[in-house]
């Protein structure tokens, strides 16, 4: 239980007169999840062999109906890295504030886990990344661009420890996992599909949508296609032994937690019982995974706001870590919640709003009862009809249905917008509105097209569309229709001609052909790979006709030997960060 970070080591001789101890030089002390007596003791070595030692993650990302991955580059080992986490210590408010004080704490994971959390984002005390979610990312890298951690903690160090630019979650995740890493601390990135961000702590989410169907940004509460915070494996002296184990961190800042933008240590078994006035940030966490959704039709002019309908199991879907020893996807959804839809899981939602005294407060904001258990008489959904890629035209189907035994009409709007990956709207890409008449309980089908040339120039970085249809039915209460879709970047594909071997050049081939019949410029190809290659690699491309196939070739000197990663990013101007990575055994 001693205080990490590096130490002076002297030796005193008793027995010359000298009094002026010889200096030994320094060494630097971390936390031991070897060892029975620390903190962060993880009795299973394949785990601390997962969660400290490995330098190669992989990150899941996209959207409850279609995950996808990539790889990152931890590299908490490499040069300087060390160096740069205990001074990102001696950085933190806490430290400028009362350094003593601070110092002293410095054996506490679940004290670091939160300094570090605030630290890592830039916002109150200068910390390594600047989060940026508008879509617009000059003066700085697109965050989808980075493939490793090393070059952002670097960048920060050389710039005089200036904000780096720009981070959103994944990154700030990423980040944390290398600098607790190295610090000793078991840690794993998670990633949350249909992710809530609750800013008012009502455990409830409010989305609004205007008459022609376009999703209004005019609340603080959001709904993410997915987002990335960390765990750390830690005791929790403070709460008691059946709280200890996993404990989520968050360094992305959403909302301030005592007045500065850090996140956790919350206790995953306080989560899944719905303990949420535990230490720390429980109720903001607890809202991620199991709040409520109500959207609603809001109108500008008057000012009025109609519930269109809520649900209780949209949140917290398909929670998402890598397995220990593979590059596996595995579910986690149960350690943070009793399963959807069952009585306990209710249970437990009732028991955190009382315990946040939401239970007996009359909330003026929310619907009536009546509102509530007003029955649709149609249901709609969009189906997926053809590929969901960059390039190609999107094909979808509106699918409606009337549930009741008599004639509907409906008058549907519909649009479509780019947005970033928080569902923010950024671009109109394409509306359109019909008018249906359904039979009694007949099913309709609407092809919708919307053509590449329509979307290619309005599309962010994160390759996210979001598809609305508002349906006016006559007689009846609105239906909304909504689709979150995530296009998939074309494939791009390494190949190590020869056998890597320590200190001897192999040749590498990376591959990528244009699949679009326009032609593709400012081509640029990054490569890292700890022990494969010093810093990073980046290389210009030549600009690709229609159709055309580009062979990029490359020499690696591994100087180390074992299983390694090769990580490959490249970009365009027609798109942005199309991700790769292989392993290389050495």
């Amino acid at each position: 239980n001693a205080v990490i970070g590096r130490y002076r080591l002297s030796v005193q001789s008793t027995s010359s007169d000298s009094s002026s101890p010889a200096s030994l030089g320094t060494f630097v002390l971390l936390f031991n999840p070897w060892s029975s007596g620390d903190d962060v003791f993880m009795p299973n070595k394949a785990e601390c062999e997962e969660y400290v030692l490995e330098e190669f993650g992989i990150i899941f990302a996209g959207n409850k109906n279609h995950i996808n991955n990539f790889g990152w580059n931890f590299g908490q080992f490499q040069g300087d890295i060390l160096n740069i986490c205990l001074s990102m210590l001696d950085r933190s408010l806490n430290y400028r504030q009362d350094p003593a004080t601070d110092v002293s704490h410095r054996n506490d994971p679940k004290y670091l886990g939160r300094v570090l959390s605030a630290m890592v984002n830039a916002n109150d005390d200068q910390g390594v990344l600047l989060g940026n979610w508008s879509g617009n990312y000059e003066g700085g890298k697109s965050p989808s661009s980075w493939t490793g951690s090393g070059e952002i903690l670097q960048n920060w160090k050389k710039s005089g420890f200036r904000p780096v630019r720009y981070g959103q979650c994944w990154v700030f995740a990423a980040v944390l996992t290398t600098v607790l890493r190295c610090l000793g601390i078991p840690t794993r990135t998670i990633t949350n599909f249909s992710s809530a961000h609750d800013a008012d702590r009502n455990l409830r989410v409010d989305e609004f949508y205007d008459a022609s169907g376009n999703h209004l940004d005019r609340t603080a509460d959001s709904i993410w296609n997915f987002h990335v915070w960390n765990e750390s494996w830690f005791s929790r002296s403070d709460l008691g032994p059946s709280y200890s184990g996993w404990q989520v961190l968050d360094a992305t800042p959403q909302e301030e937690s005592g007045g500065i933008y850090q996140c956790g240590p919350a206790s995953r078994k306080a989560i899944k019982e719905g303990d949420v006035d535990l230490d720390y940030d429980c109720p903001f966490v607890f809202a991620e995974v199991n709040a409520d959704c109500m959207y609603w039709n809001y109108d500008p002019a008057t000012g009025k706001k109609t519930l269109i309908f809520s649900k209780s199991t949209v949140i917290g879907q398909f929670i998402s870590t890598k397995a220990v020893g593979r590059d596996d996807r595995v579910d986690v959804t149960n350690d943070y919640k009793y399963e959807e839809g069952s009585t306990k899981e209710r249970d437990i939602f009732k028991k955190a709003r009382k315990k946040l005294g939401l239970e007996d407060k009359f909330d003026p904001t929310a619907p009536t009862p009546q509102e509530v258990d007003q029955k649709p008489d149609i249901s709609g959904k969009f189906k997926v009809a053809g590929p969901l890629e960059v390039g190609k035209d999107l094909n979808l189907i509106l699918v409606l249905t009337n549930l009741q035994s008599d004639v509907k009409t409906a008058h549907v709007n519909m649009t479509a917008w780019s947005t970033v990956y928080t569902r923010r709207p950024v671009h109109e890409i394409w509306k359109d509105s019909i008018s249906v008449t359904l039979s009694p309980k007949e099913e309709k089908k609407f092809p919708i097209k919307i053509p590449y040339t329509e979307y290619q120039q309005q599309l962010t970085t994160d390759n996210t569309i979001q598809v609305t249809a508002l349906c006016h039915v006559e007689g009846g209460i609105q239906v909304l229709v909504q689709r979150d879709i995530t296009l998939d970047n074309p494939a791009i594909y390494i190949q190590i001609l020869g056998e890597a071997k320590v200190n001897k050049e192999v040749d590498v081939e990376v591959i990528f052909t244009n699949p679009i019949d326009m032609e593709v410029m400012d081509c640029v190809l990054q490569v890292e790979g700890n022990d494969l290659l010093r810093g990073i690699l980046e290389t210009d491309v030549p600009s690709l006709k229609a159709s055309e196939k580009s062979s990029i070739k490359f020499k690696l000197i591994p100087f180390e030997t074992g299983p390694k990663h090769l990580l490959v990013n490249f970009s365009c101007d027609k798109f942005a960060a199309i991700k790769t990575f292989k392993m290389v055994n050495v």
